[in-house]
This record gives structure tokens, sequence and C-alpha cells, in this order.
């Protein structure tokens, strides 16, 4: 008997103080954006289980259920200055159905830490009305069509015209296009230059199993 209550006891309190160490290894502004992390990713899922816009609630009727995504990772948060492309080349990129698209490479972001470096492109696009501009990174990695979506995965990024303006690209915010949920979505599908040679472990996982 004395056995089984020593087990008891062990299997109570040792889950405890492991998660009392895991809440302690971070600093207060480090919960506070895992907080601001979680609830981000909790009204997403509303949004995108009752908006009339959402890809769950388009022709093709997809069944929601909440999104996946890795756990928050401040390995994958960088700043970095944009280096402007002296020559913006226009290159092609497909869409997930087959389509052509064209697309301007702006710039270049270099992005370091302690444990990486990566080299991330910027993409320049028209919109429908051929006038207004939309900047994109997009990127595959070596979770692609593991853990995350088999086309890739997206991260915003709005343009500051001051040229030594710092920008945070953080992963925690990696998301699927509208492609990864629904086949009525097309989506452009990264470049073999877009792909980086590392384990982007954060963000967005597979919607789809």
């Amino acid at each position: 008997m004395k056995n089984k209550k020593g087990l008891l006891v062990f299997l109570f309190i040792v889950p405890g103080i492991i998660w009392f160490m895991c809440e302690n290894r971070y600093t207060e502004d480090q919960k506070n954006y895992i907080n601001e992390l979680k609830e981000y990713r909790a009204d997403k899922d509303i949004e995108f289980r009752d908006s009339t816009y959402s890809p769950f609630n388009r022709k093709s009727k997809v069944e929601f259920h909440a999104l996946k995504y890795f756990d928050a990772n401040f390995d994958f948060v960088f700043t970095s200055k944009l280096i402007e492309n002296e020559i913006k080349d226009t290159v092609k990129v497909f869409g997930t159905k087959g389509e052509e698209r064209k697309t301007v490479r702006y710039g270049l972001l270099k992005l370091q830490n302690k444990k990486q470096n990566l080299d991330v492109k910027v993409y320049e696009t028209l919109g429908r009305d051929g006038i207004t501009k939309y900047y994109s990174i997009w990127f595959t990695d070596k979770t692609t069509n593991e853990e995350s979506y088999g086309v890739g995965r997206y991260v915003d990024f709005e343009l500051n015209m001051n040229s030594d303006f710092i920008y945070t690209v953080d992963f925690n915010y990696a998301y699927n296009p509208y492609c990864a949920y629904s086949s009525e979505y097309s989506c452009a599908i990264p470049t073999k230059e877009d792909y980086l040679d590392i384990a982007i472990e954060a963000g967005e996982k597979k919607f789809h199993k």
C-alpha cells in the first residue's frame, strides 16, 4: 500500500514540478508574447469557423476543426533590414491549379540569430486593380509535406519606405494559404529559390492529415 501511495505522489507532484520549471524558463516578456500568440490563434479559429469569407464556408464546404500549430519558438523570430534589389526581376510562379503568374523579386532579408542564418526573398505582386502592390514572403523548408503543408507557407510582410527600417520576421505567425484547406482555391507555389534548408518548427502545421 505504501508503494502505491508513493507512486501516486510521484505521478501528481513530478508533472507539476516539470510544468513549474517550464513556466519559469521564460521571461515575463516571453510569457506575454506566448499569451498574445495563443489569443491570435484562438481568434483566427473563430474567424475561420464563423466568417462567410472563410474557406470553410464557401461552395465546397470543408468541415472545420481547430487549426494546428507548432508551439511558440523564439529561435524563429528575426530582425533585419530589407536589401532592395537594384534590378527587380520579373519571375514566373505557378498556382496550385497550374495557372502561370508573374511576380517581382523585390528584395532580400538576411535573417540571423544564434542558431540560424536565412536568406528570405520578398516578392511584389500587383493586385487585380493593376495598381495596388502587395508584398509577400513564401517559403518551403524541411518540415514541408511532413509536419507542415506540402505546397509551402506564407508570412505577412508590409513594406516600409524607410530604407533603414528594421523588420521583424516572425515564423510563429507563418500560415497556410487557403488552398491548404480547400481545392476550390489556388495559391502561389514557392519556387525552389524559396527553399530554406532547415526545419522551420514554428507557425501553422498541416490541416489535413
